[in-house]
């Protein structure tokens, strides 16, 4: 297993927002984190990304995040937040570049950073200053960036991203996960990513987590998790699930709106086996 997170429990402030969460993460698997604002997603993913502390385990590559030399680690593990503010007047390929490990980026032309600004659409903004970007490109760069840094390096890799997709049109949302996609399947990266959108979740993932109040609440196949009784429970609003002809679910949320089990404590000694 690329990723290996177990009983990780994380407090923020004093207060305890991730309860004992385990999940694994093969090389070439799209796993997506589901749940509401609040649950513990971003908080998780910190924690794997090494930027908060925790108790538990969190094991990359059979061994323990802390032992990772930070120069070896920036190889193997890259990372995407959900907000990067680059307010120096850079230009959108100097930003690409900057995710180019020593010796790997060269003056001049860099085919990877070439490759991945062509797949991102965003070849066309190379000379572009990224303050003048809109919320879409400078998503896409940023993606792009992360990218670079672990594009073409040997080994296991891990790719975490917070939110990816939030500032996309439609098109560019199936753009850039397609092309994650396409990473994990045909190179074998691991991708654990954080998203709200439930269908792009059902279209795209491998597997899904969910999770409410810190707690996870159910992991699986789409068609296991986006259940109307799961999303009534974890979101608080009643929805239909639909089978698209490509097979996979369609949540369509009812008019009726929220049931109002929202904010209703959710006990953890009811999650759904798998």
């Amino acid at each position: 297993m690329v990723l290996c997170v177990n009983n990780v429990q994380i407090s923020v402030e004093r207060s305890r927002i991730v309860h004992g969460m385990d999940c694994q993460l093969a090389a070439g698997e799209l796993l997506m984190l589901l749940g509401p604002n609040g649950a513990g997603k971003s908080t998780l993913l910190k924690a794997i990304s090494g930027d908060l502390p925790y108790i538990g385990n969190v094991m990359l590559s059979g061994r323990e995040l802390g032992y990772w030399r930070p120069e070896r680690l920036a190889r193997q593990r890259a990372v995407m937040p959900q907000r990067v503010d680059v307010n120096f007047p850079l230009t959108v390929e100097e930003v690409v570049q900057l995710g180019r490990r020593p010796g790997a980026a060269r003056r001049g032309s860099d085919p990877a950073v070439d490759r991945l600004m062509n797949e991102l659409d965003i070849a066309h903004l190379k000379h572009r200053l990224v303050p003048g970007l809109s919320g879409g490109e400078q998503q896409r760069l940023q993606l792009a960036r992360v990218l670079a840094q672990i594009i073409d390096s040997p080994g296991d890799r891990l790719l975490l991203l917070d939110e990816c997709t939030s500032a996309l049109d439609p098109a560019h949302q199936q753009l850039v996960l397609d092309l994650v996609r396409r990473l994990a399947k045909e190179e074998g990266v691991a991708v654990l990513a954080v998203v709200h959108d439930l269908n792009l979740a059902a279209q795209f993932a491998d597997r899904l987590l969910l999770m409410k109040a810190g707690h996870l609440v159910q992991e699986g196949s789409a068609w296991e998790v986006l259940t109307p009784d799961l999303l009534e429970t974890v979101y608080g609003f009643a929805a239909r699930v639909v089978e698209l002809e490509e097979g996979y679910p369609m949540v369509v949320p009812r008019r009726s709106g929220l049931s109002g089990t929202y904010t209703a404590p959710w006990n953890p000694s009811c999650r759904q086996a798998s």
